[in-house]
């Protein structure tokens, strides 16, 4: 049976995300991708290119979670210090490695480019590390132990997750249900906090919005059980109905 243990973080790496200059798209495409299979998304940390900030980073997250996700900075350019970085968090060397060149150099050759010396700096892999696939524009990225790094160019990224998802330990799959309330917030926690005392198995979340001078609330209830899911729904419906919320 599929463990419901099973957790990852995400570490983006980027001066230009912090400076506003990128808006990251990753945080949710990773996020809807682990959650189908399983896996919560339970930390997302946003550092600067700054090896000190990566490496102690790096081996945090390695420690606490099943799996980590790094996005950006394995590009062709000075700034890009990530494979770096992950090689010194692990303490093992980095160079250029023959099976991302044997990746790399047919497709350059198609394409009438030169191997250049920026260019393999993409092919720099750290020691023991396996190779993750990109079908968008071949470079690699690499897994070390449970560390999976990846480009930070959305679609780079997402065909590098394909190529990784199916080694990838699935958790149990969590089941959704969402009530939708005319109210604010404030009116219905009292209800809603007694009620995740009452099934603390059971996730509640409580999202609100305003919108042309009205006041929405969405309340989300997520398990693994989907019995236990529909009746802690239909009991939390009863209640806010009987309050006269819903």
């Amino acid at each position: 049976m599929p463990t419901t243990d099973i957790t990852a973080a995400l570490l983006i790496i980027g001066d230009e995300i912090l400076s506003g200059r990128t808006k990251d798209k990753n945080i949710g495409t990773l996020a809807d991708n682990l959650t189908a299979l399983g896996i919560r998304l339970l930390e997302v940390r946003i550092i600067a290119d700054d090896e000190a900030a990566i490496v102690t980073a790096v081996n945090a997250l390695r420690a606490r979670f099943t799996y980590v996700f790094t996005t950006g900075g394995i590009g062709p350019t000075h700034d890009d210090i990530t494979a770096e970085s992950v090689a010194k968090a692990f303490g093992v060397s980095i160079d250029i490695d023959p099976r991302a060149v044997a990746l790399m150099e047919p497709e350059y050759q198609r394409r009438g480019l030169e191997l250049t010396p920026a260019r393999l700096r993409m092919a720099r892999i750290p020691k023991g590390a396996a190779l993750i696939q990109n079908s968008v524009s071949i470079a690699p990225g690499f897994i070390m132990e449970n560390v999976i790094v990846m480009a930070g160019v959305p679609s780079i990224m997402a065909a590098m997750f394909n190529d990784v998802a199916p080694t990838l330990t699935q958790g149990a799959q969590l089941f959704s249900k969402t009530l939708t309330l005319a109210r604010a917030e404030a009116e219905i926690a009292p209800y809603f906090s007694a009620h995740q005392d009452k099934y603390p198995d059971v996730i509640m979340g409580s999202y609100p919005s305003f919108h042309g001078g009205k006041y929405k609330t969405e309340l989300v209830l997520r398990a693994v059980d989907q019995d236990l899911l529909q009746k802690v729904a239909d009991e939390l419906a009863a209640l806010l109905t009987e309050k006269g919320l819903l």
